[in-house]
């Protein structure tokens, strides 16, 4: 039976629900611009392939999971001035993936887990207020930006200067490899643009951080490998936060 909800036929998934509880793992990223070597869905792609494996880490604790269809735009006001860059309000992000939230528990799934890979703080905020007035252990947030998960991730994302350099681009490159240029990613310089520091120095989009093309970090340098070790990181941050929501008490 396929890991995707959106694969399934009605009877399936009503059978599916009704035998046992299952969580459903909602992907959350962007169209947003990530350098001349990545996709504009990179944030989702990330997000997909890290529920992925969070299945299987989840069916290892007898937790029957399924992937639901992605929520594929979020808040990318730090992308404006970028081609193809989709922005909307936080007002409207959180009300569609709470719609969407609660209709998928209204089906018959016993808890939604929102994976948010798309890390614009005001999108984060947006998907954590999903949280807000529902059920405890009905809704989890999984997401990076965290202290607890961003400690376990690479130096590159640790030290902020991440938006498509080798984090990203090393998740793409094990997640959808056909995806990226790679001829385009062998040589772009490093920019060593820390995108945490830029927010607290008050500068609101990429083009104000010195990031004319996009991207921060050292894409030059990913690799397949890395991208495999930080998606089972990534998933081992699912499978917490969807086990711990369930946990009874």
């Amino acid at each position: 039976m396929s890991a995707y909800l959106g694969q399934l036929s009605t009877e399936v998934v009503k059978a599916l629900f009704a035998a046992s509880p299952v969580a459903v793992l909602l992907p959350v990223g962007s169209v947003e611009p990530h350098g001349p070597h990545l996709p504009l869905e990179t944030d989702t792609i990330i997000s997909v392939a890290a529920c992925e494996r969070a299945v299987a880490r989840l069916a290892e604790r007898h937790i029957a999971a399924r992937i639901a269809p992605s929520i594929p735009y979020g808040v990318t006001d730090f992308a404006a001035g970028f081609a193809g860059a989709v922005t909307l309000s936080a007002e409207a992000v959180t009300a569609f993936a709470g719609a969407v939230t609660d209709a998928l528990l209204a089906s018959g799934a016993a808890h939604v887990c929102l994976v948010n890979n798309h890390l614009e703080p005001a999108q984060d905020a947006a998907i954590r207020a999903v949280l807000e007035g529902r059920k405890p252990g009905t809704v989890s947030v999984a997401c990076p930006l965290t202290r607890r998960w961003a400690r376990t991730l690479s130096a590159e994302f640790k030290s902020g200067a991440c938006h498509a350099g080798r984090y990203e681009t090393s998740l793409v490159l094990a997640a959808r490899p056909e995806l990226v240029n790679d001829e385009a990613r062998r040589s772009l310089p490093e920019v060593p643009t820390s995108l945490s520091d830029g927010i607290k120095a008050g500068h609101r989009t990429f083009a104000a951080m010195g990031m004319d093309h996009a991207y921060a970090g050292a894409p030059a340098a990913g690799t397949a490998l890395e991208g495999r070790e930080q998606l089972e990181l990534l998933a081992q941050m699912i499978e917490a936060e969807v086990s711990e929501a369930l946990a009874p008490g």
